[in-house]
């Protein structure tokens, strides 16, 4: 595979994880859709197998690797949803699988990641301490590390569900996703510029995670100067080296939104969707609900990229935001 990956690739994955994943349903909602003047299509991966979008990617890296490299086992470092996804994958394909997971990880997604049988190792909550424990593991264990994001193989995998989407949905004008890392919304741009050249992209993150909005605007990669805080976990991962090039190429533009719209999303989702949505996936929904968006007249994709949520913390209270 190229360094650039293309429509190509993205097909290539989707024929080669069929078998194995769901082709996750689209929604609409006729109160959401007088809400924003827009046509609103939801992309379901939080039905996805494992809770989300994260099994697509997880389960094309896995399944490209040789026996040699699964003999070995996998390492990777998240904060849940593809930790739990590489084990769940791995353990498919019989391969042992380790998950550096930050300490403060929600309590749901490491009770996942236990699950599907990974073994997990603590680390402080930030790029430079995941990636030192990894590399510190890798060295004493020489395990198989599988990116989170920044690897082709992740990107195209994500992008599949974009494919799907379009399927599904052919004439659209938009697609919103959300953005951490970047795999997803890399994925799904090079889906749609090149099957639907006159629809646009455009990623969302938080305010308080906003290094990809930054970096957009700066034409480089600008790093955050502290761990992000914000309630959308999955999100707080810092910009890829290769994700980015992709976006900065392909998508039109970023937009950040508040912690108190990630919260207001989520709960309309259950609301109205009846779709229980972890903070992460509700965030392209608390763009197409703030205002900061003109959506009047278009047919838009909303990827919802997981439903793994920790029940014990949802974010309907001010104090929760804090």
């Amino acid at each position: 595979m190229s360094l650039s990956p293309s429509l190509s690739d993205v097909k290539a994955a989707a024929r080669r994880i069929a078998p194995h994943v769901h082709c996750t349903p689209v929604l609409t909602c006729a109160s959401l859709d007088e809400r924003t003047g827009a046509n609103l299509y939801f992309k379901c991966e939080n039905l996805q197998k494992g809770g989300a979008f994260k099994f697509r990617g997880a389960c094309n890296a896995v399944l490209s690797l040789s026996r040699a490299e699964l003999e070995r086992g996998v390492i990777t470092c998240s904060s849940g949803n593809h930790g739990a996804a590489l084990a769940l994958a791995a353990r498919r394909r019989g391969a042992r699988a380790l998950v550096v997971m930050p300490h403060d990880s929600a309590a749901v997604k490491v009770a996942a990641v236990r699950s599907y049988g990974a073994e997990i190792i603590e680390c402080e909550p930030n790029d430079a301490s995941r990636q030192e424990t990894v590399d510190r593991i890798r060295g004493e264990r020489a395990m198989t590390f599988v990116p989170p994001y920044d690897d082709e193989r992740i990107i195209c995998g994500q992008g599949t569900a974009a494919l799907e989407l379009l399927e599904q949905v052919p004439d659209l004008d938009l697609v919103l996703t959300p953005v951490g890392g970047g795999g997803l919304l890399s994925g799904t741009a090079i889906a749609v510029s090149e099957s639907r050249p006159r629809a646009s992209v455009i990623g969302v993150e938080p305010c308080a995670a906003d290094d990809t909005f930054r970096s957009f605007r700066a034409g480089r990669i600008v790093r955050a100067s502290a761990p992000p805080a914000t309630i959308a976990d999955g999100l707080r991962t810092g910009i890829g080296e290769l994700t980015f090039p992709i976006i900065r190429e392909r998508v039109e533009r970023i937009v950040t939104v508040s912690e108190e719209a990630i919260a207001a999303a989520m709960r309309t989702a259950l609301e109205r969707l009846k779709l229980v949505v972890e903070p992460s996936a509700a965030v392209p929904l608390a763009a197409a609900l703030g205002g900061g968006l003109d959506l009047r007249g278009r047919r838009t994709g909303i990827v919802l990229s997981g439903g793994n949520v920790d029940f014990d913390c949802l974010p309907w209270s001010p104090e929760r935001l804090h």
